[in-house]
């Protein structure tokens, strides 16, 4: 799972980040409400169920309905196309390279969505738009945007400008829709995703076994998600948990994300 607004607006909402306050919308006609500050995640994206005891943030598909009485985070793929979802897209907003379309090498039924022109950035974010709104008509809280750096993986066909700008369009439609909007992984970008796209919050994978999570910390404060997975880990989860630099919101999770009952399952929080 690892991938890896103006300047008043981007420094309120992180001062409000930092507070846990519920927070405006820059068009001052919409307000979101961002993760509670140091609350318990489980992350659900293999499957919903039911949270354990002491969760307070629950991470879900944007196909599954939110965590009941839990701040719920929805998961959108909003820079590649979904597994199973190919047929959906027209072609000329798919990346192509040589006549061939152009997919994730480590998720190989992704493919990248060509976010080079403002009449492609338009389009994707036309279809991505009732996604995000259909989570908020859920009831979600807020939505994660996943594959943020999918221009790392285009051969140089897209820039972190086109990326930024698709997801400044993005960020606009969460907030309308009355949603906090989350920058997913991404560590390089951190700072510019939030002053240039007005991200409000985190969700990263893997950050303290990759000793990243105070590039997002310093960008966003509290308001940072962390997602360990029990496959790959450099230290000790407890280890991790008492580390300073990592984030107060992390959970200890299986790589494939499956649900209790099935031998893999991991779930694991600092308290």
């Amino acid at each position: 799972m690892r991938r890896a607004t103006v300047a008043l607006a981007a420094t309120t909402l992180l001062t409000l980040a930092l507070s846990g306050c519920a927070t405006t919308a820059s068009d001052a006609t919409s307000t979101f409400v961002l993760p509670p500050a140091g609350a318990v995640p489980d992350y659900q994206l293999g499957g919903a169920y039911d949270p354990a005891d002491g969760v307070g943030i629950v991470g879900r598909d944007r196909s599954d309905e939110p965590a009941e009485g839990l701040y719920s985070v929805c998961y959108v793929n909003g820079f590649q196309t979904q597994p199973g979802e190919l047929d959906a897209w027209p072609t000329d907003l798919l990346l192509r390279r040589d006549g061939e379309t152009v997919f994730d090498p480590d998720w190989p039924d992704e493919a990248l969505l060509d976010t080079s022109t403002d009449d492609r950035r338009e389009r994707i974010a036309d279809t991505v738009a009732p996604w995000i709104e259909g989570c908020a008509d859920a009831g979600f809280d807020a939505v994660e945007f996943d594959n943020l750096d999918s221009y790392t993986r285009s051969d140089d066909a897209l820039t972190l400008d086109d990326n930024l700008a698709l997801a400044a369009l993005l960020v606009d439609v969460a907030h309308d829709s009355g949603l906090a909007a989350g920058q997913k992984n991404t560590a390089e970008d951190a700072a510019v995703l939030h002053e240039r796209a007005g991200f409000d919050f985190a969700v990263v994978e893997e950050c303290a076994a990759f000793e990243e999570c105070p590039a997002f910390t310093e960008v966003y404060g509290d308001a940072v998600i962390d997602i360990e997975y029990s496959d790959e880990l450099p230290r000790t989860f407890a280890e991790m948990c008492a580390d300073d630099e990592s984030p107060a919101s992390m959970v200890l999770r299986d790589r494939d994300l499956v649900t209790p009952g099935h031998e893999e399952y991991v779930f694991e929080t600092c308290r």
